[in-house]
């Protein structure tokens, strides 16, 4: 199955290329931002050697959806989707942290409370909780990001603020949106007979001083699902969660001895693996949207994508 790695584009007036993790993000005129999402997979801030046919598209498509829904309550950098697994909209300076919010003692947080950890960002972690207990209230537990993209670290409300990394003003922002997003996201989930565990957002400035939700929102790389039926049933019995996230390939992972410390080796995954992430991928994409999935053409990706974004920009003069 084809899919796409990497890409090396020169659309007209293009400034620079960012390569992130999973997205290449193109500068053009220093006005529009093209964001291509490629099949790559990261667990643990760390790139997989093999590509997951479809993700990408599945990524794009569940963050259209998601800007669309959310829209009204927190403005988008984003003008149109001129591809499966393309993005376009306007230029943002990033703010140099991602916005983390937790509705439930998951993943990392529960990594850290099982150690005896009981801060996490600032944020006091009640006692006497399990694995996927339900926080009393949402927690915002930021991480920064440095400049290659690839290690991201906590910090807290109060660091962000002293280290002048983002003004007190604009934080105040960035979390009142972030609280907005999760409360609808959490809403849409819930129609979809699931919980949204936890997820992140990142924002950007527009050149005319504007704060916006930029990047993907709401998707198996940025957020956690569990499925809502049945879910008290399994916490009673100390039963693991049936989840929708990327969660499975890290717990695969760790099985295998890889938690992206220094020394470790990335497990092989086989076909079967590979082809068994793609269906999960799939699995939460419809689930979350309520549609089928249909599958886009994998021949000529990158020319496909290449025709299609100069046809967009062409529109946006």
């Amino acid at each position: 199955m084809n899919t796409i790695n990497d890409t090396d584009f020169n659309f007209p007036g293009q400034r620079n290329v960012y390569k992130g993790k999973v997205r290449e993000v193109y500068n053009i005129r220093d006005k529009y931002l093209v964001m291509i999402a490629s099949d790559r997979l990261s667990a643990f801030d760390v790139i997989m050697p093999r590509q997951i046919p479809y993700k990408g598209q599945i990524l794009n498509q569940i963050a259209q959806s998601m800007l669309e829904a959310t829209k009204d309550i927190v403005p988008n950098w984003l003008i149109g989707c001129p591809d499966p697994n393309v993005a376009i909209g306007h230029l943002a300076q990033p703010f140099k942290v991602e916005m983390v919010i937790r509705g439930y003692l998951a993943g990392h947080a529960w990594r850290e409370y099982r150690e005896g950890k009981r801060l996490l960002c600032g944020v006091v972690m009640p006692d006497g909780m399990k694995e996927n207990d339900k926080f009393p209230q949402p927690i915002i537990t930021p991480s920064t990001k440095a400049d290659d993209g690839l290690h991201d670290e906590d910090i807290s409300r109060e660091d962000i603020i002293a280290q002048k990394i983002v003004s007190e003003d604009d934080y105040l922002i960035l979390e009142d949106y972030t609280r907005k997003l999760f409360q609808r996201g959490t809403e849409l989930a819930s129609q979809r007979d699931l919980i949204l565990v936890d997820t992140k957002y990142e924002f950007g400035k527009t050149r005319d001083g504007s704060i916006v939700l930029i990047d993907e929102i709401h998707t198996p790389d940025s957020s956690r699902y569990f499925y809502a039926d049945g879910y008290q049933e399994r916490q009673d019995k100390g039963l693991a969660q049936k989840q929708l996230s990327k969660e499975f390939v890290r717990q695969w992972l760790i099985s295998n001895g890889f938690q992206g410390l220094e020394g470790q080796v990335i497990p092989e995954m086989s076909d079967a693996k590979i082809q068994e992430i793609s269906e999960r991928y799939i699995e939460l994409y419809e689930n979350i949207t309520g549609k089928p999935f249909k599958k886009a053409s994998t021949n000529n990706m990158l020319q496909r994508i290449e025709q299609n974004v100069l046809t967009f920009l062409k529109s946006l003069d």
